[in-house]
């Protein structure tokens, strides 16, 4: 295919180097990302102190609540464009950018008023201590206002993605991490503006990468190419990114629920603890996402083979990406770990808080490969078609479980040990089931091939 000449090609050659050729660049993106929240940390932690560093720490589960039902949906717009892809369907492929870009746009500005108008209704149901509720409410109002870029972002680099283009949405990021973190020295530094400067500097940096990315997509020579002025729902295309996206975006939401929950409990222990966790949840994203790469890449694969008809290499792409995960997982967390002490004293100079960090750093990321694997089933379900029982088997294997964890094991051993065990016990649980679940998903549909040919 000719314009997906400069992109990686999911259909043919070698899978271990493709793979890795595609995940590199998405799994650079997750990480800089991510460094928007934690330069926010870093910069309120060094010049404003631990009482502002914990109100922006607070926010990032409720944000991601918020947030992740819709972004969910970003998701089945990518697996939506891969299968079309796959059939090489210029038609189809169209209607479903444009449907996707409207439904960011839509969605975009819905979180966007839900945001600004409820952030302080939200963190009191959180029960957010009272020294840090304000500048969390200023915080987070500001931080919601770039939303609108958050998703059209999400939905854009997810098309380009979805034809094998990881880099441009890198060079986006790229840009938009290092203005974010200029941004926010400018603000914080000397203009003094505390948490308003970092979530101000947020909401610019995330326009910016917004921008890039649209510009991108409307340059486009080929099948991916997008109108800005003539977006529109197809409502083939709309069903195909709904039966993905609301399952992926309701398990992302209950999954952040659950965290919540988690969060909430984590409050009872006062602001040192909760800028400790808030310090290592930061750190952790940085090995989920390097993580996260490789089940965006087996979702992305997947989908253009099976819309390729190609079920053999379906096979093929999970055991790689299952290898390279659990590499990745296992080098990362236990590396993070192992240079805690350092990694932690970035955000705050404070030894308690550091000390409480190294806490959550043990539970979560020495076993943090387990919930690598369990994402890598997720994202090959789903790059198959099946997304609603994935959806119920996390709901119940990780979500569940931590709720009834919080209400039942914790309140009876009330140790922050014990609130953090919930996780890795959750992952083993979810991992083996989806496991299961592939097997069974994965052979119905190569003998359905097999009865069609």
């Amino acid at each position: 295919m000719k314009n997906l000449r400069k992109s990686v090609d999911m259909l043919n050659g070698d899978l271990y180097s493709n793979i890795f050729i595609f995940a590199l660049p998405v799994m650079a993106s997750g990480i800089i990302q991510l460094l928007f929240n934690a330069i926010d940390m870093i910069v309120v932690g060094k010049f404003s102190g631990s009482t502002s560093m914990a109100a922006v720490s607070s926010t990032s589960s409720l944000i991601n609540l918020v947030t992740n039902l819709f972004i969910g949906l970003s998701v089945g717009s990518s697996v939506a464009v891969a299968k079309r892809i796959g059939t090489n369907n210029y038609d189809a492929v169209q209607k479903a950018v444009h449907t996707a870009m409207e439904i960011a746009f839509i969605a975009g500005t819905f979180i966007t008023i839900i945001g600004i108008v409820f952030s302080k209704t939200f963190l009191i149901w959180m029960k957010s201590p009272e020294d840090v509720i304000d500048l969390s409410t200023l915080y987070l109002r500001i931080y919601f206002t770039g939303m609108l870029a958050t998703f059209v972002y999400n939905f854009a680099s997810g098309i380009l993605r979805a034809k094998g283009d990881t880099k441009r949405p890198l060079f986006a990021l790229t840009v938009a991490g290092a203005l974010n973190a200029l941004l926010n020295l400018f603000f914080v530094v000397v203009l003094k503006m505390d948490v308003a400067g970092v979530g101000l500097a947020s909401s610019i940096s995330s326009y910016v990468s917004a921008i890039i990315v649209v510009v991108v997509l409307m340059a486009d020579p080929g099948i991916v190419r997008f109108d800005i002025k003539h977006m529109y729902i197809d409502k083939e295309a709309l069903i195909d990114i709904v039966k993905v996206g609301i399952p992926a975006g309701i398990q992302s939401t209950v999954f952040s629920l659950s965290n919540v929950v988690i969060q909430s409990s984590v409050n009872e222990f006062g602001s040192i603890v909760m800028a400790g966790n808030g310090a290592a949840s930061s750190i952790a994203n940085f090995v989920y996402n390097a993580m996260n790469a490789f089940y965006q890449t087996c979702l992305t694969f997947t989908s253009q083979n099976i819309g390729a008809g190609n079920i053999i290499r379906v096979k093929k792409i999970i055991i790689i990406c299952l290898l390279y995960v659990s590499i990745v997982g296992i080098v990362f967390g236990n590396l993070v770990y192992i240079f805690g002490d350092p990694l932690l004293g970035i955000y705050s100079d404070d030894l308690e808080v550091i000390a409480s960090g190294k806490v959550k750093l043990l539970y979560m990321c020495v076993p943090y490969f387990i919930c690598g694997i369990m994402d890598v089933f997720v994202g090959s379900l789903r790059g198959m078609g099946s997304s609603i029982f994935p959806m119920i088997v996390s709901l119940t294997g990780a979500c569940a479980f931590r709720l009834l964890w919080v209400a039942t094991y914790f309140k009876t051993h009330h140790s922050i040990d014990v609130l953090y065990l919930s996780y890795p016990i959750s992952w083993i649980i979810t991992a083996s089931i989806h496991f299961l679940t592939f097997l069974v998903v994965y052979n119905r549909i190569k003998k359905k091939s097999m009865h069609t040919t």
